[in-house]
């Protein structure tokens, strides 16, 4: 366990999806961890599953479905590197110059530590984020997953810089 955190709670796994309005638009959903600030309880994150749905294979076209949590409200479906961003997950089929519906392709980052790390991060405010958008699909497409972990309450100054931080990243 985190220093400065005292879990609080057993492990939960949270359902979650996020749908497109329409193909190729970006789509973001927030979901409520109903933490208690007052309280200085987190989230401590312990694995992520992303399930995106497949991209259309049209003969030609290249398409994808890419998806990711964060612990922060995005505009664009993050990376890794955004620094609130805890998984992604990208459905593409490459198809460009084939006559055929091309090849299938499939990356998604660890669901879970990786050797020697407790959890993958830790959410202090209220909410986390999930985004999904394709690209040249025909139909709309969507991602849905689970995320695990427990609620913790954390000492004064931890849970003042992991508010901090994670506001000041955003």
């Amino acid at each position: 366990m985190p220093a400065g955190l005292k879990q609080s709670s057993s492990v939960v796994a949270i359902g979650f999806s996020a749908n497109e309005a329409a193909p190729n638009t970006f789509a973001q959903s927030q979901i409520d961890l109903n933490l208690s600030p007052l309280d200085r309880e987190v989230f401590v994150v312990l694995a992520i599953n992303l399930d995106p749905s497949d991209p259309d294979a049209i003969a030609g076209v290249n398409t994808q479905i890419a998806s990711a949590i964060s612990s922060t409200s995005q505009t664009v479906v993050p990376n890794l590197s955004f620094a609130n961003c805890l998984a992604t997950s990208k459905n593409a089929i490459r198809a460009a110059g084939f006559v055929d519906g091309g090849v299938s392709f499939q990356r998604t980052s660890s669901d879970a530590p990786v050797s020697g790390l407790d959890y993958i991060g830790i959410i202090a405010t209220n909410d986390f984020f999930v985004q999904v958008k394709g690209t040249g699909n025909l139909a709309a497409g969507k991602v849905d997953g689970k995320l695990y972990g427990y609620r913790a309450v954390a000492s004064a100054d931890i849970f003042a810089a992991l508010v901090q931080s994670e506001v000041l990243s955003a």
